[in-house]
């Protein structure tokens, strides 16, 4: 007796089990009739079989994946996680979920790993995050700059920097920043400093922490490429003339680093410039600046309109 109603029990558990898979597999086949369902599931490469157990998630993660297609931008994102889908997986002939990134928060986090290779000090975003696919091309006045450019692209590191000087706001931080954003993806390391408020920042922590001077300082000295933005616009000291830029230029020539300058003044004008302080006039050390550019970098002009306007 015993044994006839283990039997039915295991009957009635086969045909619980049955009637429970079966019900799975008809909700699952509803599920799929409507999109996105049906695109989702068809990106899994799993049988209906194993695909029926999870309908509830499956449905869950349609939903953003529809969000995703939808979507304009991160700004627009609909998703529980903004720049990211809950989505399946095959992993080992199981379903797995993970958060995956959308195409708009991979380009964020691709722009943030530029960020971990260029230091900028008081540089503009635009600046920060110039292309070289985006550099405006039309104008003949840039081929010189360009041709320089793509010449240190090939050659790096055996070959001088760049010092372009030319017309104001016509566009050269923004090519020599591009510049840098190629290296960038080749993982070489790089500071542009807008050099005007570097120095005034600098001076304003040199009372201050002693190791936040010292380390704003070093991460300009040592940067295996360098760019110093609109040099010629600060106010000439002794103290940021002798006693950092002199140094900083001394350590990157001794060391063979690049580095690269803008400015709205041609050597001449910026030896001139470096000539004058409120102390006086002293025109050795500034024609000792002015060689020690010459040695690391090439001079190119660049007369342009204004883009700025």
């Amino acid at each position: 007796m015993v044994k006839l109603k283990t039997l039915e029990s295991t009957i009635e558990q086969y045909q619980s089990k049955e009637n429970l898979e079966t019900k799975l597999m008809k909700n699952f086949l509803e599920s799929i009739e409507e999109e996105p369902m049906k695109s989702l599931v068809e990106k899994v490469s799993l049988p209906y079989e194993v695909l029926s157990h999870y309908t509830s998630i499956l449905e869950e993660c349609a939903i953003e994946f529809r969000h995703c297609k939808n979507c304009k931008g991160l700004a627009a994102c609909k998703n529980k996680v903004t720049g990211y889908a809950y989505l399946p997986h095959v992993k080992e002939k199981y379903l797995d979920f993970e958060y995956q990134a959308c195409k708009y928060e991979q380009k964020r986090l691709k722009e943030e790993n530029h960020l971990t290779f260029m230091k900028c000090y008081e540089i503009p975003k635009e600046i920060r995050n110039a292309c070289m696919k985006d550099i405006y091309t039309d104008d003949e006045n840039r081929f010189e700059t360009i041709k320089a450019m793509n010449h240190f692209l090939k050659e790096y590191p055996n070959c001088k920097g760049i010092y372009l000087y030319g017309s104001f706001g016509s566009g050269k931080t923004y090519l020599l920043s591009a510049l840098f954003h190629e290296f960038a993806n080749r993982k070489i390391k790089s500071a542009i400093v807008f050099w005007p408020d570097y120095l005034r920042d600098l001076k304003n922590s040199f009372n201050g922490d002693k190791d936040e001077f010292k380390n704003k300082y070093n991460a300009v000295m040592r940067a295996p490429l360098l760019l110093i933005d609109d040099i010629g616009a600060e106010n000439t000291t002794a103290w940021g003339r002798d006693e950092i830029f002199c140094p900083i230029m001394q350590y990157r020539m001794q060391e063979h680093l690049p580095t690269f300058f803008t400015s709205n003044l041609d050597l001449k004008a910026l030896e001139q410039h470096f000539s004058i302080t409120k102390d006086g006039v002293d025109v050795i050390k500034a024609r000792r600046i002015i060689e020690r550019i010459k040695q690391m970098a090439e001079p190119v002009e660049m007369v342009s309109k204004n883009l700025r306007k």
